[in-house]
């Protein structure tokens, strides 16, 4: 069961961390920003999977 409940909480993490990229790129201060923010995040994508 724990193996469960650490399954769960990373995903409940990973998907945080999505949610704080996104508003992160979405508020981005210039278009510049918001470049270097998104393919940072493709980056990490990757390695993720």
């Amino acid at each position: 069961m724990s193996n469960f409940a650490a399954k769960l909480r990373a995903r409940r993490a990973q998907a945080r961390t999505r949610r704080a990229v996104n508003r992160a790129i979405e508020t981005a201060a210039s278009p510049t920003v918001r470049q270097e923010l998104m393919a940072i995040a493709q980056a990490h994508q990757s390695h993720m999977r």
